[in-house]
């Protein structure tokens, strides 16, 4: 098990699901945690119902019972200011911050043809400029204290290969990867490791919960595709857990000299022909 003690983890889209999953491991393995979420539905467009503030006053409250300190604030990653407020927040209480987990990000599902403005900006918002948001507002402090550190961006098998009926979210998703590459070289000068993690089907969560082959949300000609897409040949379901655990490694000592990294947790989606 990795040590963080005295080390200060930032974690957005940490009420439930996988950052909940990424929150209580690395407070687990002794860091203290801020934690961002918009506890609210990020636009009309999403067909799944929204972490709540209940969500998030749950993750807090399963952080404290680790004996880990905990701050959460209520914000979007879309707006820098609400970012950098948190992180503020967490210099002043806690000191630094050590760790970014850059995890909060939305769906929606639909060919391109049917595709909105308004879902498209959505998605790509949230899961790319929010991810640059949650890093620009995170390095300067972590330049300042020239302690280094780990950022682990949250991408996705559509950062490396496609989802159908999923054009958006793939562009946002390799977008985050782009993203990865691009800050892995700028930040190793300060010993500031950037990499990214790929999951597949994650189970238990808001977002990954649903079918969207069963409510109409692929298109009939994509349905095969979407299954090749997303299953992968591994048997077993995944759940946020699995996630978290490839990211407190990537975070540790023991991947220290790990960067610019796209590390796929997806049962072997991106190994099938």
């Amino acid at each position: 098990m990795a040590s963080f003690a005295g080390k200060v983890a930032l974690v957005t889209g940490g009420a439930r699901g996988q950052g909940r999953a990424h929150a209580l491991r690395l407070a687990r393995d002794g860091a203290d945690i801020a934690i961002l979420d918009i506890a609210d539905r990020v636009a009309p467009e999403v067909p799944y119902a929204p972490a709540s503030e209940a969500d998030l006053q749950e993750t807090v409250r399963a952080v404290e019972a680790l004996d880990r300190r905990v701050i959460a604030a209520i914000g979007d990653t879309r707006n820098f200011d609400d970012v950098a407020a948190l992180v503020a927040r967490a210099e002043a209480e806690f000191g630094s911050v050590d760790i970014v987990v850059g995890n909060a990000g939305i769906c929606t599902y639909a060919p391109i043809w049917d595709l909105t403005e308004a879902a498209w900006d959505a998605v790509v918002d949230t899961n790319m400029k929010g991810v640059w948001n949650t890093v620009r507002a995170a390095v300067p402090g972590m330049i300042a204290r020239r302690r280094g550190g780990s950022i682990v961006l949250t991408s996705s098998v559509a950062g490396i290969r496609w989802l159908v009926g999923m054009s958006h979210y793939t562009a946002a998703k390799h977008g985050v990867t782009g993203l990865t590459r691009a800050l892995s070289n700028e930040l190793a000068p300060y010993n500031i490791r950037v990499n990214s993690v790929h999951p597949g089907s994650v189970h238990n969560t808001g977002m990954g919960g649903g079918d969207p082959q069963s409510t109409g949300a692929i298109h009939d000609d994509h349905r095969f595709a979407w299954t090749q897409g997303a299953t992968g040949p591994l048997a077993g379901e995944m759940y946020p857990e699995d996630i978290a655990n490839a990211v407190a490694w990537l975070s540790s000592d023991e991947a220290r000299f790990i960067t610019g990294v796209q590390l796929p947790i997806d049962q072997g989606i991106l190994n099938k022909p």
